[in-house]
Parts: C-alpha cells; structure tokens; sequence
C-alpha cells in the first residue's frame, strides 16, 4: 500500500478526521489520499498558522477527546505551523503537526552546508522544545509505528502537540498490506493516570478540617476533567467558594458560590478571597505573575497552600505550597470527595462575606464610556442565556474584558490563549470549534488581533459556519499603550503612533459576510440581539476609539488586592 494511503487510514482509524493545511508540493501526495479516502473534512485555510490554531479548536471543543491534524509543507509552510505548535504547548492541547519534507536523497544530512533540497528545512529540532514528541521518518516501515507512538503521547498525562515530518519520497513508497492491518488493529496506549496517595488525602483533609475560610482555585490543568462538574457541584452544595485562572475559567459555569477570575486583570472579588482565606487549594494552575502579581510572598497571605497538578516540575514553583500533590486533576477530583463533614470550622461568615464583595464589586468600570465592554459581555450573558456557545477570545483588552464579565452557563464555553498569548489565535479557532461542535461561535476580537489572521474572513465564508466575528475597534494596540501611559509618559510608538487598522464591515462586505457597526448602547442591543437570532457568518465592529485600558487592573509591584483603579474599603476587610 502506498504510504500516504496507509497515513490516511490510520488516522481515520483512530479517530482523525479533521485536516486544516494550506497545500504545498511536499503534501500533494498525503493530501490526496487524505481526500480518496473519503472519511476526513479537509480545510484548506489561507496561512499554515490559521491551519495550527483551527486544529487545536478541534481538540479544545472536545476537551482533548479528540485530535486533528494541521499540515504543511516543507520550508516556511513548516515554520508557519510554530506559533500554533507552541500556543498547543503551553496550553496543554494535544494536536498532530505533520510536515511535507523534501525527498530524502536531497536531504543536507551532516554536510556543512545550509540547505541541499529547494525549501528544505529541518524542522525537527526547532519544535524539539515545544513538542512532547517530533520525529522525522526516512523509512516507510517506520512510519505507522510513529504516528502510532505520536498520537499516544499527544493524549497521555499532561497533554500536548507532536510532529511528524515526512519527506516526498517516503509518503510515495510502499509499505506491505500486512504491516498497516497490524498497525490498525493495535489501539493506542495510555499510561495510568497518576493518583493521590492516600497519606497527601489524609494531609489535605487534616488541612480542611481547621480551615475557617477555604477557597479552591480552578486552573486550566483541572478545565477538561470528566469530574469536575460534579466536583464543583459538591462544593456548591456545601458552600465553599471557588475562583478560577483565566484558563480555568474556560469550563466554569456561574454559580452562588464562584466568585470569578483571580489575578491582575481579575474580578475584585476573587482577588480579596485569595488574600483573605486561610486554605487556599489549588488545581491545575502553575501561578504565574499575572495570577499572583509580582510579589510571591504576599500572595494568599494568611494562607496555607495546596497545590495540586500533574507536573512535578511546577509544584512549589513560584509560590511555595506547603501541601503538593502531584497526580491528576480528574484523579485528583474522584479521590478527595467535599462532603458536609469536609470543612466542619469554616465560619458562617464567609461566604456571606465574598457574596456582599461580590455585589458591591460588580460595577460598571467603563461608565464614561459611550459603549461599556463590562456592560455588552453581560448583555451576551443575557442574549446567550439557554443557547450553546463558545467564546473564542484573541489577545488584548477585549480579551480581558469578556473573562471579567462573561458567565458561563451549562453547554457554553470560553477559550482563550493562556501562556502563549497569541494574537491572531481567535478566528481561525473558532472555525475548527464551530465546525466540530455545529453551533454558535463567538469570536472576541480586537482590530489589532484580527488583522493577523484576517485572511481566514475568507474561509469562514466559504464554509458558513455559525461564527460571528466581535471586533472591539478602538483604533490602537490598547493593552500596550496602557502599559506606555503607565510607564513611558504616554508616549505610544506602534500602538497609535505608527498604527491603523481598516474598516472591518467594508472588508466584511468584500468577504460577503453579513456586518453590522454599532457606536452606542441603543444601537448595540439591536446588533446583540442580531446576534442570538441568526446562525450565519457575521461581523459586528464595535467603535470604541477611547477604549485603551482594563479595569481593574493590577500595576507592576502592586498587591494583588491593589488593583486600579483602587476602591477603599473599611477597617475591618483591609484588616481581615
């Protein structure tokens, strides 16, 4: 059988159906047996970054239940995979790169030369850091049994990408009918989970039982874990409040005892319970200085840590966690059950507190503002409420403004790009979710986001997905040129100075995609409204041209329970 039909029915096999490339001379042979196979959907997109980020829609929408394959060609269609190679990475996404190479004969090898083949490039060793796994296959008979070793580690512990580069010649050659029979009949492996001990459960629940004001902190690591619905019902059911990263976010729905988003661009509420509980457990989440603030020792500051994650290596990394459990957050999640016995001191208090902070704290920031981004995400929450959603958020402000004020209900979801912060990450995710989930995507956006991955406008069109594209236009890089009003006396090169952006409805129109701009309240509950009601492509731009800053938020050297700007409280909460 030739090797790129024995590619095409393995992947099938296992469970591979979704193929975003942009088409290249070294993957016209996998690309065409991919298509005669007849049981992939292949999206050709504009740009092998869009491909990248579209596949890892795939595996965000499903939780990592399910894998798709981004595809380019040898040279820079290789090298435009990196950003989405590395947003996977940082992100835990579990996704499967494959590069077209250059024939094997015209490889440079260990010549001291820099390139032999036209548009070769060993791409190999510039992912090797950002991979779990990348391999470059010279043998026909060596090739399933590295896509079968690839897609195993991409879904096992902590997950995330793999790459397989295959040169021309090899994905021409033939591989004998009975070697692809065995490599389809053998599942994939997983290792097992790694669990609590019992002796860090019997610590945990010693921990909690003297705990006057717990608090459990959800990061990205626990967002995919089959128990963690029932989990936070157990803690809702017992009154123990919770809060999330922006990650964590992701897959927490609104309830009475969820306080919202910690960290320098968090909810208030949610940074004051931090600062003022005396447990704070916390899983899946590597506490970062955007999580914490700069100031390490003042984070959870009458607090005892516990850190639960599944990589060793981030326990007691920033923050020093006087209880780490190393395991699973799903096995994390079915080993230490809440039940009412679970925090017999934790005072009557407490949550009665952050419930009155939480009130008070939600205020429109933005009020001297013609439109308020706090105001049209809750105006989403309202319009959205009771239908299927995922909000795909770039990187900005507006990215930080839907994560302060979006709540989450049952069969919604948020994305967002976490440790690689990437621009341009939005639209061409929301087509890959979209497309896998059947229902409305939300794509957030800013004009400087867009405008990396705009191309893909063009795609969506062509597929008429249920995707609408929000561009929050305020004419500027705002996040940067808040960061130079802060520090640099205003001075804003390349965020202002030296920066334009279009008019997205005319390019909406040019893409032949239904648009809509709005400039003030009245005009945006029509457009929301729009918005709900239709399941077509559509664009809406926001203009906002005086929206160049995120409020609260946490200066650099700051308290995290400092945010600006700054709202006093009395005595006996500052002194908590």
């Amino acid at each position: 059988m030739k090797a790129s039909d024995a590619v095409a029915r393995f992947l099938a096999t296992h469970n591979v159906h979704h193929c975003f490339e942009l088409v290249g001379g070294m993957i016209t042979h996998l690309l065409d047996s991919l298509a005669q196979d007849g049981r992939f959907n292949i999206i050709s997109m504009h740009h092998e970054q869009a491909a990248a980020f579209a596949a890892e829609g795939i595996a965000r929408k499903t939780m990592g239940r399910q894998i798709a394959v981004a595809m380019g060609t040898s040279g820079p269609g290789a090298t435009n995979l990196i950003t989405g190679i590395g947003d996977c990475w940082l992100d835990s996404v579990p996704c499967l790169f494959i590069t077209g190479q250059v024939n094997s004969y015209e490889l440079k090898g260990n010549r001291a030369i820099r390139q032999q083949g036209f548009q070769e490039l060993d791409i190999v060793p510039m992912v090797a850091s950002i991979t779990k796994y990348a391999v470059q296959v010279t043998d026909p008979d060596k090739l399933l049994p590295e896509l079968h070793q690839a897609l195993s580690i991409a879904r096992d512990g902590r997950q995330g990408p793999v790459l397989i580069d295959i040169p021309n010649d090899v994905q021409r050659m033939d591989i004998p009918d009975a070697k692809v029979e065995e490599w389809l009949a053998t599942p994939l492996w997983a290792s097992d989970p790694s669990t609590p001990s019992e002796a860090d459960i019997n610590l945990l629940r010693a921990l909690c039982a003297v705990a006057e004001r717990p608090l459990v902190c959800i990061g990205g690591g626990a967002r995919w874990a089959q128990a963690l619905v029932d989990w936070l019902g157990s803690l809702e059911a017992n009154g123990i409040p919770y809060v999330t990263t922006l990650m964590g976010h992701e897959r927490v729905t609104a309830g009475p005892c969820y306080f919202n988003l910690i960290g320098s661009y968090g909810n208030r509420e949610a940074n004051w319970a931090v600062q003022n509980c005396d447990l704070l457990i916390v899983i899946g989440a590597r506490l970062d200085v955007r999580q914490t603030g700069a100031d390490t020792n003042d984070f959870a500051r009458h607090a005892r840590v516990v850190q639960v994650d599944i990589d060793p290596a981030q326990l007691s990394n920033r923050v020093q966690a006087e209880l780490p459990i190393c395991c699973d957050a799903d096995a994390f999640f079915r080993g230490f059950a809440v039940e009412p016995d679970t925090f017999p001191e934790q005072k009557n208090d407490w949550l009665k507190r952050l419930t009155t902070l939480r009130t008070s704290f939600d205020r429109d920031e933005y009020a001297d503002w013609a439109i308020s981004p706090g105001v049209l995400f809750k105006r989403f929450n309202l319009v959205m409420s009771g239908k299927a959603v995922d909000y795909v958020c770039d990187v900005g402000n507006h990215q930080m403004w839907a994560a302060q004020n979006l709540r989450l209900q049952s069969g919604q979801a948020a994305h967002y790009s976490g440790g690689m912060g990437t621009m341009g990450f939005a639209l061409p995710t929301a087509l890959g979710i979209a497309l896998c989930s059947g229902h409305k995507a939300i794509v957030v956006t800013g004009d400087g986001s867009l405008q990396i991955n705009i191309q893909e406008l063009d795609t969506l069109k062509r597929m008429q997905l249920d995707v609408t594209v929000v561009v929050l236009n305020n004419h500027s890089l705002g996040m940067v040129k808040n960061f130079q009003d802060m520090y640099f006396d205003g001075r804003n090169q390349s965020t202002k100075t030296g920066y334009s952006a279009p008019s997205f409805v005319a390019l909406a129109k040019a893409y032949e995609i239904e648009h809509a701009y709005v400039e003030n309240r009245e005009d945006m509950e029509d457009a929301l409204q729009k918005i709900a009601e239709t399941n077509r492509p559509f664009l809406l731009e926001v203009g906002m041209p005086y929206a160049s800053e995120c409020r609260p938020r946490l200066a650099f050297g700051k308290k995290l329970d400092e945010q600006f700007p700054y709202i006093e409280m009395d005595e006996s909460e500052k002194n908590r």
